[in-house]
């Protein structure tokens, strides 16, 4: 099989498809809809057309880019069309998150799953009110309950929108912490033996001229 003949199938999938198509996803549907040929399309000719119809799209050309998010491949608006796209569902995708709603969707998406009263437990303060912004956002989801817990307090976790929004295909994608910590960490300047002998020298050679000046001035007097 062609990739040729299987290209304009495999865009019109991931365009009509309201979930993120996986490479599987793909090979059994296009191989379902040539069910009447008896060549089947392999999983390499599928990984080649994507990353073809990925190259595509990437053009400056198009409003619009073919990529991995969200746990398979899909349409989306690129970055620079996307305050235009935001006058479609009001301002609540325009409104910036407030620190502590940064914080708390941070600790959610590092902690996933993860309870009320566990994230509180880590910023120390009340969360209500951040967590109810994100659930409007569709940021984060309820993703069920903690039966090991009394009360089985309901259970946090992100979004599929969470993964679109920050362009990443699984929690697995979000940097480590000890790679962020990492950015953060100022490194020593290292002084070799030579260099600190310099430095001892300057300092003496400053000592000797400030007690002449001191001497200078008392005979003055």
């Amino acid at each position: 099989m062609e990739l040729s003949q299987i290209i304009p199938h495999i865009e019109v999938l991931i365009f009509a498809s309201e979930k993120p198509l996986t490479s599987a996803d793909v090979l059994e549907l296009i191989n379902n809809a040539f069910g009447f040929m008896e060549e089947r399309a392999t999983k390499e000719q599928v990984d080649a057309a994507l990353e073809g119809i990925r190259e595509k799209y990437s053009a400056e050309f198009y409003p619009f880019e073919v990529k991995q998010s969200g746990g398979g491949w899909q349409f989306l608006t690129k970055s620079i069309y996307h305050p235009t796209v935001a006058q479609l569902n009001g301002d609540k995708y325009q409104k910036r998150l407030s620190n502590a709603a940064l914080e708390t969707l941070s600790i959610i998406a590092y902690k996933q799953p993860i309870t009320k009263g566990e994230i509180e437990a880590i910023r120390g303060v009340n969360t209500d009110y951040s967590i109810q912004k994100l659930l409007e956002k569709e940021l984060i989801v309820i993703s069920g309950r903690d039966e090991q817990l009394p009360g089985r307090p309901l259970v946090y976790a992100t979004s599929q929108n969470f993964m679109d929004y920050f362009g990443i295909n699984s929690s697995d994608d979000l940097p480590q912490i000890k790679e962020v910590l990492a950015d953060l960490i100022v490194e020593p300047t290292i002084v070799s033996a030579q260099d600190q002998e310099t430095v001892v020298q300057v300092d003496e050679t400053a000592a000797t001229e400030n007690t002449a000046e001191s001497s200078d001035a008392g005979s003055a007097e």
